[in-house]
Formats: C-alpha cells, sequence, structure tokens
C-alpha cells in the first residue's frame, strides 16, 4: 500500500522533470533567457529549463542557402537587366544573430538584394558578363563586412542568371555576326595577299632560271592529261616560236 502512495504521488514529479528537459542538437545552440534577460548558450545535449522562469531559444548554426530573387537593375552604361543570386552564410555567434537582429534570415537577404542592385549599377554591362566572378566576390564582402555585427559569416555569393531585354540580344547578336563578317574578310584579303606573294616569287624564279618554264609546262601537260576525259592543250614557248620563225627566215 506504501508503495503504491510513493508510486502515485511520484508521477507528477516523474513529468515535471521530464517537461524541463529540453534537447539541444549538435547542430544547434541554445540562447537561454532567464525572466527575459541573456544569461547563457547551451551547447548540444540535454539540459534542464525551468518552465516560465526561463525561455530556449534554438539557434542553427549550420550554412543556409538563400536564393536572392530576381531583381531588375541598371548597370553603369544604362542598359536595365535582371539578376538573380544565390548566397551560403553560416550563424558564428548565436548571441549576435539574436540579440542584435530581430531576423537574421530576412535581413541577409534584403541586405543581398540591396547589394547586388548597387553592384551592378558600378559595373558596364560587359563588364558585368565578362568578370561575373570578381563582381561576386565584391558582393560577398560588402555583405559579410556588413553583417559580421549579426554574427555571420557570409562564405560565398553566386550569380546565376543575367536576363537581358529581347531587343537588346537582337543587338548583341548583329554585333558578334558583324564581328565574325569582318574577321572573315580580313582572313580572305591576308591569304590573297600571301597568294599573290607567292606567285610574285614563283614567276622571279621561272624569269631567272633557265629551262624552268619549260619544265613546268610539261608539269601543266602531264597534269592535264592524267584524266581520260581532259582535253590536253599542247602550249608552244614563245622562245619555240622565236626559233622557228629565225629558221624561216634563212630558208
Amino acid at each position: 500500500m506504501l508503495m503504491l502512495e510513493i508510486l502515485f504521488f511520484s508521477w507528477p514529479l516523474v513529468f515535471i522533470i521530464f517537461a524541463m528537459i529540453r534537447q539541444i542538437n549538435q547542430y544547434e545552440r541554445g540562447l537561454v533567457l532567464t525572466m527575459g534577460q541573456y544569461k547563457r548558450t547551451w551547447g548540444p545535449g540535454w539540459k534542464i529549463l525551468i518552465p516560465v522562469f526561463q525561455k530556449l531559444i534554438k539557434v542553427d548554426i549550420r550554412v543556409k542557402a538563400v536564393d536572392v530573387p530576381d531583381q531588375e537593375a541598371i548597370t553603369k552604361d544604362n542598359i536595365p537587366i535582371r539578376i538573380n543570386a544565390v548566397i551560403y552564410y553560416k550563424v558564428v555567434s548565436s548571441e549576435k544573430a539574436i540579440l542584435e537582429v530581430e531576423d537574421f534570415f530576412y535581413a541577409v537577404s534584403q541586405l543581398a538584394q540591396t547589394t547586388m542592385r548597387n553592384a551592378v549599377g558600378e559595373v558596364t554591362l560587359d563588364e558585368l558578363l565578362a568578370n561575373k566572378a570578381e563582381v561576386s566576390e565584391k558582393i560577398k564582402t560588402t555583405v559579410d563586412n556588413a553583417s559580421d555585427p549579426w554574427g555571420i559569416d557570409v562564405q560565398s555569393v553566386e550569380l546565376k542568371d543575367i536576363v537581358l531585354p529581347e531587343s537588346l540580344k537582337r543587338t548583341i547578336a548583329k554585333v558578334a555576326e558583324a564581328q565574325r563578317e569582318k574577321q572573315a574578310v580580313i582572313i580572305n584579303s591576308e591569304g590573297e595577299v600571301d597568294a599573290a606573294d607567292n606567285m610574285a616569287k614563283a614567276a622571279a624564279t621561272l624569269g631567272k632560271e633557265p629551262g624552268a618554264l619549260h619544265l613546268r609546262t610539261l608539269q601543266s601537260i602531264n597534269d592535264l592529261s592524267s584524266d581520260q576525259s581532259n582535253t590536253t592543250i599542247w602550249m608552244v614557248p614563245v622562245e619555240g616560236l622565236k626559233a622557228l620563225d629565225a629558221l624561216s627566215k634563212k630558208m
């Protein structure tokens, strides 16, 4: 009978003890407020919390990925674009993240949006497209410095998409096409110059060497006669005609 009474009166005590236990996971930190005043930060494990008098606020210290939504911005050369990014950060000071800012997740997102628009406005479109890594690093540095008082460490910022107006896309395509045509004309003209130089050198060589023109004539005849469908044309050098003319005069 006595044991039953002890068990009967101990159950509420056991229930109260279990109600006071709080679990802090490995990836969390717990801020304890006693009657509204910050007292300590708990690490992972089971902790005893006094109800009513104490309050526990858990803070996730894992790396968070925040998708910064599309932002309309104007580049330094007055071109409107839409740009979005993703920012990676983690809480390094749970106390500052809770006590210094109301909602650090929302605050970091808003800060990243504002900084991204300002960074885009400081560069031209060509610089933005060619130097995305440098622009991302600049945004990261600015956001990291501004969020230090909140106990936030920004790991990296990556620009994802840069959306251009359709009219600007067509203009860029026309410029690229004109550049390719210009390059093709330059390469073609350079080839003609090289060919002309080689032909001049060949003509000079044929003119200097005796019998070179005759050998070239025989080579051309051989090339033409390699295919039976070709019509072979016999070319007589001018020197041969002169020799026949001189012979006819002697006769």
